[in-house]
């Protein structure tokens, strides 16, 4: 019986305390309308001076990283296999990596910058039994620096939809010869700006080729064709195909190839290789000319235009925001008939982002066609939308206290999952004042009562569902299984940046429900007074 008379007497000081601040608000609601704005204003400009900046997804602690091993030059595979083994060696043994897989290879593939000789993949221990991945990266670096005649990139695993580097620039011309000189320089400035690391493009690697100029006429006046004069440099180079056979046991064919022997495997000896022709035997070089030039693996275009593709990872606590922002206000002035695009996270993120502001405007709209039909008024469909606007204050400062970047994706849907909670709170208290204006009731006397009969309904959903956030917002981790208690897990780092946006956001937002909506309900009331009289004047004049 004690107990239940302290809760009540504790309730009925809240009660009494929120019925006063109530009732003087709602003596001036335009001062407090005014000293809301101000509020806002405040927050947006506290978290425009000491944001964490703009992300794509959140940054979660990996499991696993990968090393690839980068070389240049004609390696074999043999030689390729001794330098990834000479990596792996200085690499063996951490405690805390759990597993290694080495691999070498002769063709990097599609997804691998051309000069990649081979991929060590590391799989880390147990989030709670080491340190961060980076710092274990940068022991790599140190341990690997040493090894000459090769570059080593070292990249954590990927979380999200990012794929590759963060940081991509596509640089286009239709004059291919334009494109190199104004890479450089981008590349230059990009190690002279700092924060970028692994710094590469997808030009060809530099090398030599052996480029054969037929001549058709002297081939006509031989009675050969260029059929024909393929067919003797396959015999010097790659072979000629005569046949194909499956043995035994097999599924897959056997070429059957026949080439000339090693030591006439040479420059020297193909232009000397002979043809048959109707004169007789003619060598090659009777109207084959060889020629020297660039080695190109490959040709990019897109839209019609010769590009060139530079990515880049991020040093350790730079952010993708930032550094793009440098490298804009530092990009050298490009030639005429060069354009440059931001590709990668970037483009990612303002993909993200139009679809997210498309989603929440189109959640708006729904909204208001609903509410317009339910409350007949403009006015107070405006006064519960308005809420939604206002409560983006209370996601920046859930951001804020919480030290966390704005996450596109993760606050983004945060934002519009809030819209639908402070739109209920919103739409009760309304409701409530509309029913006791139709009985008769002044509208300061209902807008006072409406506030004091929802204090508790709208505080227990608020307080209820901030709670039950707060082991997100602060990334408690709960295993049921081992069982154990832990802070910091990967698993909970997805989800603090829609956590703290939705529990900042509704913690602001449960303000302005329980203070500013009355005040605009007893102001919108007035201001119609005061149009009712001046139109009333204007009928009588």
């Amino acid at each position: 019986g004690g107990r239940r008379a302290r809760q009540g007497h504790s309730q009925g000081r809240m009660m009494e305390g929120y019925r006063r601040v109530l009732a003087r608000l709602l003596m001036s609601p335009g001062l407090t309308l005014v000293g809301v704005l101000c509020v806002i204003a405040v927050i947006y400009a506290a978290y425009a001076r000491f944001n964490h900046g703009v992300e794509f997804f959140p940054s979660v602690e990996p499991d696993s990283a990968q090393v690839q091993v980068r070389a240049r030059g004609d390696l074999s595979v043999w030689e390729r296999d001794a330098i990834v083994r000479e990596v792996e060696q200085r690499l063996r043994g951490m405690p805390e990596v759990k597993a290694l897989y080495a691999r070498s290879m002769v063709s990097a593939g599609s997804q691998l910058a051309p000069d990649v000789v081979g991929v060590l993949q590391f799989q880390f221990t147990d989030w709670f039994t080491r340190r961060p991945a980076s710092a274990i990266l940068e022991d790599f670096r140190d341990m690997t620096s040493d090894i000459p005649g090769i570059e080593l990139e070292f990249r954590k695993q990927e979380g999200g939809a990012a794929e590759g580097k963060p940081i991509e620039l596509q640089v286009s011309s239709r004059e291919a010869n334009s494109l190199n000189g104004y890479v450089d320089e981008i590349k230059d400035r990009m190690r002279d700006l700092g924060g970028f690391v692994d710094i590469e493009d997808d030009r060809s690697l530099p090398g030599i080729e052996w480029r054969l100029q037929v001549d058709r006429e002297a081939a006509a006046r031989f009675g050969t064709d260029v059929l024909g004069i393929g067919s003797a440099v396959r015999l010097v180079t790659n072979g000629l195909r005569l046949a194909t056979y499956r043995p035994e046991d097999v599924r897959d064919e056997v070429d059957i190839v026949v080439r000339v022997p090693n030591n006439w495997r040479e420059l020297d000896h193909l232009q000397r290789q002979t043809i048959h022709t109707s004169r007789g035997q003619v060598p090659l070089s009777e109207f084959v000319d060889l020629r020297p030039g660039d080695k190109t693996n490959s040709i990019v275009r897109v839209d019609g235009q010769r590009t060139v593709t530079i990515k880049s990872d991020l040093a350790q606590g730079r952010r993708v925001d930032e550094l793009l922002r440098a490298l804009q206000s530092e990009m050298p002035e490009p030639p005429e008939g060069i354009s440059v695009k931001f590709a990668g996270e970037n483009e990612d993120q303002q993909q993200a982002s139009n679809f997210l502001a498309t989603a929440f405007l189109v959640a708006i709209g729904l909204m208001l066609l609903i509410l317009v039909t339910q409350f007949n008024s403009l006015y107070q469909t405006f006064l519960i939308l308005s809420a939604i606007v206002l409560s983006t204050a209370g996601v920046l400062l859930g951001l804020l206290v919480n030290g966390q970047s704005f996450g596109i994706v993760m606050v983004g849907m945060g934002t519009i999952a809030l819209a639908g909670i402070v739109v209920n709170n919103n739409i009760i208290l309304i409701d409530t004042y509309n029913q006791m204006r139709k009985d008769g009731i002044e509208a300061y006397e209902a807008a006072l009562e409406t506030g004091c009969l929802r204090l508790r309904p709208v505080l227990l959903t608020a307080i209820t569902t901030v709670l039950g956030l707060m082991p997100m917002v602060l990334g408690v981790n709960v295993d049921l299984l081992t069982p154990s208690l832990g802070l910091g897990a990967p698993s909970t780092q997805w989800w603090t940046q829609l956590s703290s946006a939705i529990a900042g956001g509704l913690a602001f937002a449960t303000v302005l429900t329980l203070l500013l909506t009355p005040a605009l309900l007893v102001l919108g009331n007035r201001a119609g007074q005061a149009f009712g009289r001046l139109t009333a004047r204007f009928r009588s004049a």
